[in-house]
């Protein structure tokens, strides 16, 4: 007997995985229920063997199919005042209250609800689910996922992830990517402040930098792909600062983190190049002045922008569905960047409204979940065409 999408959500937001902890009593069930639909699903583990993405073909080895792709970690709920238990899907005024309701378990239920649709369907062309960890964290799952799809399943024309949009189609994300900066100084007493170095006072050099990067930016007139976004332009930010021991010791160490969003009509890579040469430069200039002091960084993993594709498949599949022929881009990055970068054709659409994310009494209304499965049906169906 197979389970409703509203059953298949109860069971997944019951699992607690939060992208911290393991996600594999998830993945366990789902390759369960997939295996239960004679649907046999591969794990790709990560480096610890904690957490797992799991990817599925549902249907013929044929190319031509599609991915509903969703993520499977979401975020903490401490500190936040939740008035529903947050593991357990609760109904009330019409919304579904729960953690991942909205991100992006909902969609991820459906996903594998439309299992037995498809199966009951003469397809001509495959239904295929991805389902990733740690995206919450930086996107960091899906790359080897969708690797691994590609060297072993049928090449799929279209990849929907299923991020909440309430349902339209967004065709352009951001890229992003943070820089972790350790700035080392020279203690001594602020008194005899020329013969040290202050972590905490050079760090200014870099908050300068970032302050005329941005205003560099902006200055500049956007080009017609980065003038579809809010804001059309890339931004530089400093999320975190932490330095200094006492107020009467020069600083020994200050950490911070410098940030940029970049609209998919931008390059990362030369506003990324420009911070490193300038950090590569004040790096020199302190161990000038004393060889203990430097400036030391980190590049985190990144997310590539989703850039609009011309006449894309997946964006055609969703407009042709939903009828909207709007131009709908997001600043938030996605793992559809991931999936376009690695030769797919993707597009962002999911029910549920992105304000509703990481919130405390997160929800998703019964209506919209609702039309993410008529919509998913209407999809797989295209599939039998």
């Amino acid at each position: 007997m197979s389970l409703s999408a509203r059953q298949i959500l109860d069971r997944l937001v019951a699992f607690p995985t939060v992208s911290r902890d393991s996600n594999l009593a998830l993945v366990d069930w789902v390759e369960d229920y997939l295996a239960g639909h004679g649907v046999a699903s591969v794990r790709v583990p990560d480096a610890t063997g904690t957490k797992a993405a799991l990817y599925a073909n549902v249907g013929p080895e044929a190319e031509g199919g599609l991915v509903l792709s969703g993520h499977t970690d979401v975020v903490p709920v401490d500190g936040q005042d939740w008035s529903f238990d947050p593991f357990a899907v609760t109904e009330a005024d019409g919304r579904l209250y729960g953690r991942g309701t909205c991100d992006m378990k909902g969609f991820d239920a459906l996903a594998l609800a439309m299992v037995p649709h498809a199966l009951s369907l003469d397809l001509k062309r495959p239904l295929q689910i991805a389902l990733s960890y740690d995206e919450e964290v930086g996107c960091l799952g899906a790359p080897p996922m969708i690797d691994a799809m590609a060297a072993h399943l049928p090449r799929a024309a279209a990849a929907i992830i299923g991020e909440p949009t309430m349902l339209r189609p967004v065709t352009g994300h951001n890229a992003s990517v943070i820089y972790r900066i350790h700035l080392r100084g020279y203690e001594v007493h602020s008194s005899k402040l020329p013969e040290g170095v202050s972590a905490v006072h050079e760090a200014g050099h870099v908050l300068a930098w970032v302050n005329d990067r941005n205003a560099a930016i902006q200055g500049e007139a956007p080009n017609a792909v980065s003038a579809m976004f809010e804001p059309p332009f890339t931004t530089v930010h400093v999320g975190t600062i932490q330095g200094g021991t006492a107020h009467n010791i020069t600083a020994r160490d200050c950490h911070l983190s410098v940030g940029f969003r970049v609209p998919a009509g931008d390059d990362l890579e030369r506003h990324a190049a420009a911070l490193e040469r300038f950090l590569a430069e004040l790096n020199a200039a302190l161990k000038a002045r004393r060889p203990e002091a430097g400036v030391r960084w980190e590049r985190g993993a990144g997310v590539p922008a989703l850039a609009p594709e011309e006449s894309g498949t997946a964006e055609g599949l969703v407009r042709r569905i939903t009828g909207d022929n709007g131009t709908h881009t997001v600043t938030y990055g996605t793992e559809a960047g991931q999936f376009q970068e690695r030769g797919y054709s993707a597009v962002v659409c999911g029910p549920g409204d992105i304000a509703q994310a990481h919130q405390p009494d997160e929800w998703i209304a019964v209506e919209q979940f609702e039309a993410g499965e008529r919509f998913l049906r209407r999809a797989v169906e295209t599939l039998a065409e």
